[in-house]
């Protein structure tokens, strides 16, 4: 397709999921930030078309995006394993239950009555979000000498930057610490054998 069309649905997709982010900003207590991801969502829904065009980010309104697996992970629950889904990509367990848990309930494609019409929206959707991932494909191919390795790192460390809203904090020094504390520990117990 044109690469016009092309950012209108991404733009249309994009402007529904700033209703989930709302949502996840409101379970999160991100009462600031739910306001202005409202806002977002409707000057692009009335301004931009139903969202084909992304006036808010013309107007300056940061586009954001907020699901239930960082909302999970804002509330303590552990990431779980790495999965690779397929056609969709990286997740962990935590990941995939939250992606379950927006599509079931918070997904506002999920309330469209015509079961024709949702399901080619849902297409849609799944091959405009299958669409976003082939630049980054080809890159992983090109940069990483372990692409699953590579891929694997860089999705945990960008989903807890995601769920620290970018305010990451060093918690790996403490963790260094009390390893260090448990090896100091380890070595004091053990038999000296240079007597």
């Amino acid at each position: 397709l044109p690469s016009p069309v092309r950012s209108g649905v991404n733009n249309f997709f994009s402007n529904l999921a700033t209703f989930v982010t709302v949502i996840n900003d409101l379970l999160q207590f991100k009462l600031d930030k739910a306001m202005d991801d409202t806002g977002r969502l409707a000057i692009n829904t009335t301004f931009g078309i139903a969202g084909l065009i992304d006036w808010a980010s013309r107007d300056g309104i940061e586009k954001r995006h907020q699901d239930l697996g960082q909302t999970l992970g804002y509330w303590g629950v552990c990431d779980g394993a790495f999965l690779m889904l397929p056609l969709l990509g990286p997740s962990t367990i935590r990941d995939t239950a939250g992606l379950v848990g927006d599509s079931a309930f918070f997904d506002p494609l999920g309330y469209v009555g015509d079961v024709s019409l949702r399901n080619q929206l849902l297409v849609t959707k799944f091959v405009d979000t299958r669409a976003q991932y082939l630049p980054g494909s080809d890159l992983l191919d090109e940069a990483a000498l372990d692409p699953y390795v590579f891929l694997r790192d860089a999705y945990l460390q960008c989903r807890h930057s995601l769920i620290q809203d970018g305010n990451v904090s060093n918690d790996e020094k403490p963790q260094e610490g009390a390893d260090a504390e448990d090896d100091n520990k380890i070595l004091a117990a053990a038999p000296e054998t240079n007597k």
